[in-house]
């Protein structure tokens, strides 16, 4: 009943799990109780939970996200959004700031952020946090989750705001308000992408091994938060990250333009990882051109 008042397809999730563990898309009543089924099991083994919900499925969406920051004195503030449309297996690989999206549908920034500014407010939310949606083509947004923590991605907003993250989420832990009633204004332009020890070719499939050669970038509006050595070993156990390339520029434009010179100076040996993948995407026309949503990768990939 649920399914047919939300409409198909619908996406089924497990309630207590996450990373895109799991999920199911059934596209009509018939396929709809096996792939409740298949969510169920896998969310049990996963997460020791079998409780799944439903969501209508969009099929071209873009995953944005807005930034918050709340104090425990009643003030909180959007600190703008981040775009992490670029993903493989529901899980992001590229996040930028701000999104390309926005000036399509005049007031959606505003709306979107105080949004997420009142779900915050409503669950008396201290810290750094960041509430997930997904936009749909004709700029309507729907909310997916929140996520209350710092995330991988929290550098672009940095880089936009001149903002310290880590250093507020302290701040706002030890007590102390917040120093402004509104964000800075949103300053040039900031990409992350997401350097793993994955094959491309393979499925996006994790590939432990040894660094045997590491060269990061240099030049101005590079940083690189990286979780590896010259001789580290990369394990089969955790999450395939190893570092983050962030760039920064005036423009979209000069921010893609040093992320590719970025890449192209970055070096990885003795574990197979995504660095090509990103290559390639920086170089895409539909990337260039802002083209972007979470079906990104399956469409473009490999074709």
């Amino acid at each position: 009943a649920v399914a047919e008042r939300i409409g198909y397809p619908v996406l089924i999730k497990a309630a207590n799990g996450g990373g895109g563990i799991g999920m199911e898309v059934a596209a009509s009543a018939d396929k709809l109780l096996k792939a409740i089924g298949r969510c169920r099991s896998r969310s049990e083994r996963a997460f020791g939970s079998s409780v799944v919900y439903l969501e209508r499925y969009l099929t071209a969406p873009r995953h944005i996200e807005i930034q918050v920051l709340f104090d425990a004195h009643g003030n909180g503030v959007s600190l703008f959004e981040r775009e992490c449309s670029i993903q493989r297996r529901h899980q992001k690989l590229v996040e930028e700031a701000p999104s390309v999206v926005m000036p399509r549908f005049p007031g959606l920034r505003e709306r979107m952020g105080e949004a997420a500014v009142a779900l915050g407010r409503a669950v008396g939310y201290v810290g750094v946090g960041t509430v997930e949606f997904l936009v749909d083509t004709d700029g309507a947004f729907y909310f997916m989750e929140m996520n209350t923590r710092l995330q991988v991605e929290h550098p672009v907003t940095e880089c936009v705001t001149g903002l310290d993250l880590p250093g507020w989420q302290l701040r706002v832990a030890n007590g102390e308000a917040l120093r402004f009633d509104a964000p800075p204004a949103i300053g040039g332009h900031a990409i992350e992408v997401r350097l793993c020890a994955e094959d491309p070719s393979k499925g996006f499939f994790p590939q432990p091994g040894q660094v045997t050669a590491l060269e990061w970038p240099p030049g101005p509006g590079v940083r690189v938060d990286s979780g590896i050595v010259l001789g580290s070993t990369v394990a089969p156990f955790y999450d395939s990250l190893l570092a983050k390339l962030i760039v920064s520029g005036a423009t979209r434009a000069e921010a893609i333009g040093r992320l590719q010179a970025a890449l192209a100076a970055t070096r990885i040996e003795g574990v197979v990882t995504n660095l090509e993948f990103h290559r390639w995407l920086a170089a895409h026309p539909a990337f260039l051109a802002g083209e972007l949503s979470t079906g990104f990768v399956d469409e473009h990939w490999g074709k």
